[in-house]
C-alpha cells in the first residue's frame, strides 16, 4: 500500500543539495547515455565526511538526521549521532541494504557485478520480501539509489533499476560511495540505528512499535583497502554503537529487547570483524548474526515510562585496532 510519507519525495531536495554541492563537497556528478544521474562520492574522487552524512540522510529517505559530533570521549575524537522519529521506515523501508543487484559476465561483457542497494528507491521496487512486512510501498516519479561499490555500475544493473522501480532514465539517481572512501565510512558507520532496527526484526520484535530511535558510534578513519574498512566499520557499530528506542507494546517484550539485542550475545562478541571475515571465508553467512547489533542499549517504554539497560562499549579493542603506536 501506500503511505502519505514518501521517502523518495522526502529525500528528493536532499538528493538536489549533493548535486548543487558537489565542488564543494568533493564529489562528481554525471549522466549516462540515457540520462540517469550518477554521484561519484568517492571512487575517482576524494569525497568528504560532509558528503557521507548528506548520503546518510538521502538513505534514510529525509527521514532521519545524522551528525557529526567532534566533541573527543571514550579516547576517540569523532562521533556521529543518529536520529529518527520514523525509525521504521527511514531505517527498514530505506536506509537497509537489502536490494541485490547482481550481473553475469554475459551481461556486462566483462566482470560479474555484485552490490546491495540501499536508499528510498528499494521502496518502489519493493523486490524484498521485508516490504510486504512492513506494509510499504513508495509511489514516487523521482527515486534515489546508494550503491556501495569501487566502480560505476554497469549498463545492466542500472536498466534493472530502472526497469524494477518503473522510473525514467532521468528521473533516477545512483549514488557510489566505496568503503574506504571518508564518504563511504560515514555513511556505513551513520547506520548504527538501522542495524539495531535490523536485529530487532530478526528477534520478532514489531518494529511497528519502535516509534523513536537515536544512535551514535565512533567515526573511525577510512580504512587502506575495502577489507580493512569494513572491518573498521562494522567495528565501530559491533563495539561502538549506543543506541536508545523508545517502544510501545508489552512491557516484558521491551525489557526482552534489550536484554537480547547488544551484540555481546553473539559468539563471535570480542574479536575485530577483520579477523572473523577472514575466518570464515569472507562469507557473511558463516557469521553468527546476533553479532551485527549495537554494543549498548537502552530501550524505554512508553507505556510504563520504564527504561532498561543492557550492554557496554569495548573501546578499547577499537582503540587497539585503530590507533597507531
Amino acid at each position: 500500500m501506500t503511505n502519505p510519507l514518501s521517502v523518495n519525495r522526502l529525500s528528493s531536495p536532499l538528493f538536489a543539495r549533493l548535486l548543487r554541492d558537489a565542488d564543494r563537497l568533493r564529489v562528481a556528478a554525471s549522466c549516462d547515455v540515457n540520462g540517469t544521474t550518477l554521484v561519484d562520492a568517492g571512487i575517482a574522487v576524494r569525497g568528504s565526511v560532509e558528503a557521507g552524512l548528506l548520503v546518510a540522510e538521502i538513505c534514510m529517505g529525509g527521514l532521519g538526521e545524522v551528525r557529526l559530533v567532534p566533541a573527543a570521549r571514550e579516547g576517540w575524537p569523532d562521533w556521529l549521532h543518529v536520529r529518527s522519529s520514523q525509525p521504521m521506515l527511514a531505517c527498514m523501508a530505506s536506509q537497509y541494504a537489502g536490494w541485490s543487484l547482481a550481473a553475469s559476465k554475459e551481461e556486462t561483457g566483462g566482470k560479474k557485478f555484485f552490490a546491495l542497494g540501499s536508499g528510498p528507491a528499494r521502496a518502489l521496487a519493493c523486490k524484498e520480501p521485508l516490504f510486504a512486512e512492513l506494509g510499504y510501498r513508495d509511489d514516487a516519479a523521482k527515486g534515489a539509489l546508494v550503491l556501495e561499490v569501487d566502480a560505476p555500475p554497469p549498463p545492466a544493473i542500472v536498466a534493472k533499476v530502472l526497469r524494477d522501480t518503473g522510473l525514467l532514465p532521468e528521473s533516477l539517481g545512483l549514488v557510489l560511495t566505496p568503503t574506504s572512501s571518508l564518504a563511504g565510512t560515514t555513511q556505513v558507520v551513520a547506520r548504527v540505528l538501522e542495524v539495531a532496527l535490523h536485529r530487532a526484526h530478526e528477534l520478532g520484535f514489531r518494529l511497528e512499535h519502535v516509534v523513536e530511535g537515536s544512535a551514535c558510534a565512533p567515526l573511525p578513519a577510512p580504512g587502506a583497502d575495502t577489507l580493512e574498512a569494513m572491518a573498521r566499520t562494522n567495528d565501530a557499530i559491533l563495539y561502538g554503537g549506543q543506541v536508545h528506542l523508545t517502544v510501545t507494546g508489552e512491557a516484558e517484550a521491551a525489557h526482552e529487547l534489550a536484554l537480547r539485542l547488544p551484540s555481546h550475545n553473539s559468539r563471535d562478541y570480542g574479536r575485530s570483524f577483520g579477523v572473523l571475515f577472514e575466518a570464515a571465508g569472507h562469507d557473511f553467512y558463516k557469521l553468527d548474526g546476533a553479532l551485527f547489533a549495537p554494543s549498548e542499549v537502552w530501550v524505554s517504554h512508553v507505556e510504563s515510562g520504564r527504561t532498561w539497560h543492557s550492554g557496554g562499549l569495548r573501546m578499547d579493542l577499537l582503540r587497539a585496532a585503530w590507533l597507531s603506536s
